[in-house]
């Protein structure tokens, strides 16, 4: 699952048109179908029962697509850091302290990129549908 998610990723970083495209067809495709189906079967074939499959397939999919579209439309570099940005940009920090804090702690070392954000929250999510899927009944 987790090569599947940095694969679709990096597909859509490569070709940015594709999120659209993707969403706006009213019936899939037949390579969209197969994706699909390829991905329930790799979640069925690990032990997945069907309804927490269709759970994983849906919260992974939105992650991919949501995560990819935030990257596309940050106004600095995801993959080299924010810090020349939010140097230009910088909250007032008595009106935003909480994210003044942030900023500052994330670009203190110059080793900030939010692309690497993506394989913490993509191991968020795995790692609780490997709980739930651990943890069936019946």
């Amino acid at each position: 699952m987790r090569r599947r998610a940095a694969s679709a990723r990096g597909v859509l970083g490569r070709h940015p048109w594709a999120l659209t495209l993707i969403e706006s067809r009213r019936n899939p495709g037949p390579a969209l179908l197969r994706h699909h189906d390829a991905v329930l079967g790799c979640l069925r074939r690990d032990g997945f029962p069907v309804a927490l499959a269709a759970h994983a397939f849906s919260v992974v999919d939105a992650y991919v697509y949501g995560f990819v579209l935030t990257e596309q439309n940050l106004p600095f570099d995801a993959s080299t850091g924010a810090a020349d940005f939010v140097a230009e940009v910088a909250p007032p920090s008595a009106e935003y302290p909480y994210l003044v804090e942030l900023v500052r702690e994330l670009t203190a070392s110059g080793d900030y990129s939010f692309a690497a954000e993506f394989d913490y929250g993509l191991d968020v999510i795995l790692d609780e549908l490997e709980r739930r899927r651990g943890h069936r009944t019946g």
